[in-house]
């Protein structure tokens, strides 16, 4: 006779489908499908719903209550839904099992090759030391070369680097090493490729490899057209990377979103993208202090701790100073114009500080701010000058073969600015944004003495699609110090760079050179001279017609490698609420 089944309860309002939960009529399941898995189908299943269950007219409510038999659709559902729970555990064994025996041959193929143990071949030439992108006294031994004499051979070399790519095959190693100068292919091959440190090999490690250097075989690709045949290499403990869960291309997987790859930019910065864009940038930095230096201008260091506002308290990060209140600078442009007296022409490449609540693409906390201040000009000859200099620090960029090559790859569409630039007035510019039917913010026409809004700016140098200096803007939408325009004096003589895709770039203006006129100019905007002393001085004790500006690097740069946001031109950028890593 056979045992009586066992009574399985199911509720679908007050339920829970959870391994641990009993399913008696105190703890029942949710669902009979759940409920049947659990059981295997060993059981009689009663269901009810306890709280939304409905009541014929006259009925007693009471009879919501009741358990009652599982209905046969459910139960076939149940069925089938076991089955294919059945199938899925059974291959989840199998897989289970073959893991373990992969496993179990891994362990034994890695204790073998625990026992091999490589040495450097004393009899070979002795290696030169060269970093990966070196090819003076450098010889190729030919793919196709058959014989072993010495005129045959190629360079024996000795390298570090960083492990950047990595494919293993059965008997070779393909490893792709770089060291930050560049990249280099390398093969390990017979008994190096059957160590343990071979085997065990991950993204990153830190490698010395010692070998001939080879041609390329016909129809393979790799830098400088050459690989290195390895006799022999070398891992400290210490220099092996993370595998696993921990693995670099886990933690900074391909289409990681920003706020990761922010969180581990330290991590991100080793990949092909920001390193290309970070190199880029050294190479810019280089460009600038060429262009100066062959314009006869002088590189000083402003304070980057100050007590006077250049483009308006709202932007300043304020601080105690030893019991004064003091600022993050946030231009060090007053403090090269008291260079010129001494000094001549002069430029900076410092930092700059601006608390600005934006979270725009092309905003930041702390950016890098080109600066320069010229003496004895006038306003055409300041935009002569930043024409100049913007559009030869780009021939020089782009004569350098290895700049140029991460450009091409960063930014392919990238287009050399015509010259001579357009140069086009502010109240041409509120004409041509009317006329083409953008709004200013507040949706309306634009007007003269609007701010023009970052959006509108954009959108009209992408039309133009060329390089402008936007001069002559009203007096009340700038800064305190700079010169009226002698034939208008509603506007100033100054001028905004403005590129396709990113915008304003440059800012800058002729100063005002007569002390009564920036005392006024002080008294308009309401701002005390007297931190200024220092800065008024300058127009006691010979005066001169002078002007200047500041160009933003990272906006240059996003430019220049077609960008997205200002962030990804920064080492770790630094925005609102962003102050890490």
């Amino acid at each position: 006779m056979a045992e009586p089944k066992s009574i399985v309860y199911v509720d679908e309002d007050v339920g829970v489908d959870e391994a641990s939960v009993p399913g008696t009529e105190a703890q029942p399941f949710k669902t009979v499908v759940f409920a049947y898995i659990q059981t295997q189908g060993a059981a009689d299943y009663l269901t009810r719903k306890s709280k939304t269950g409905t009541v014929l007219e006259g009925a007693d409510k009471s009879a919501l209550l009741e358990w009652k038999p599982a209905a046969k659709s459910a139960l076939k559902k149940a069925v089938n839904a076991l089955q294919q729970h059945q199938k899925k555990a059974a291959r989840e064994k199998e897989l289970a099992v073959q893991r373990q025996k992969e496993d179990k041959a891994r362990h034994a193929a890695f204790e073998e090759a625990k026992k091999i143990v490589i040495e450097e071949d004393s009899s070979l030439p002795k290696a030169k030391r060269i970093r990966l992108d070196d090819q003076e006294d450098i010889k190729l031994r030919s793919a196709s070369a058959a014989g072993d004499s010495v005129e045959e051979r190629g360079t024996r070399i000795r390298v570090f680097g960083r492990v950047h790519n990595l494919r293993k095959q059965k008997d070779v190693i393909f490893i792709e090493l770089k060291d930050g100068y560049g990249k280099m292919q390398c093969l390990l091959t017979g008994k190096l490729a059957k160590t343990y440190d071979a085997l065990t090999l991950t993204r990153e490690t830190s490698i010395e490899i010692y070998g001939e250097l080879y041609e390329v075989p016909p129809g393979a690709k790799a830098s400088l057209n050459r690989e290195l045949h390895a006799d022999y290499f070398r891992i400290e403990p210490i220099w092996k990377a993370a595998g696993g869960e921990d693995a670099i291309t886990t933690r900074v997987a391909p289409g990681a979103d920003p706020t990761t790859l922010l969180n581990l930019r330290h991590l991100t910065l080793r990949g092909d993208k920001a390193s290309a864009v970070m190199l880029v940038r050294d190479y810019i930095e280089h460009a600038f202090l060429s262009v100066y230096r062959s314009l006869r201008m002088r590189k000083v260091s402003p304070p980057a701790l100050v007590q006077t506002q250049v483009e308006g308290g709202a932007t300043l990060f304020k601080f105690d100073y030893y019991g004064e209140t003091s600022f993050l600078t946030q231009s060090s442009q007053l403090y090269l114009e008291t260079c010129l007296p001494s000094m001549g022409d002069v430029y900076c490449i410092e930092k700059s500080f601006r608390a600005e609540k934006s979270l725009t693409r092309r905003h930041l906390s702390e950016y890098t701010h080109i600066e320069a201040e010229l003496d004895f000009i006038s306003f055409d000859d300041l935009l002569d000058h930043i024409e100049l200099v913007i559009s030869r620090v780009i021939e020089m960029i782009l004569g350098d073969p290895e700049t140029a090559s991460h450009i091409k790859r960063l930014n392919p569409s990238f287009e050399v600015p015509k010259l001579p630039f357009l140069r086009m007035r502010y109240s041409d510019a509120i004409d041509w944004l009317n006329e083409h039917g953008i709004e200013n913010e507040d949706g309306k026409t634009h007007a003269f003495g609007d701010d023009i809004a970052e959006a509108a700016e954009r959108r009209m140098t992408d039309i133009l699609n060329q390089t402008v200096l936007l001069t002559h803007f009203p007096v009340e939408i700038k800064a305190f110090y700079m010169q009226k325009d002698k034939n208008d004096p509603r506007v100033t003589e100054s001028v905004d760079v403005l590129v396709p895709g990113v915008g304003e770039v440059v800012g800058g203006s002729m100063r005002m050179d007569d002390y009564n006129e920036l005392m006024a100019a002080y008294k308009r905007e309401g701002i005390d001279p007297e931190p200024y002393y220092w800065y008024i001085d300058q127009r006691k004790y010979g005066s001169s017609p002078h002007g200047g500006y500041g160009l933003g690097l990272e906006r240059f740069l996003a430019w220049i490698c077609g960008l997205h946001t200002v962030r990804e031109a920064c080492l770790y950028p630094r925005y609102m609420n962003r102050c890490t890593p």
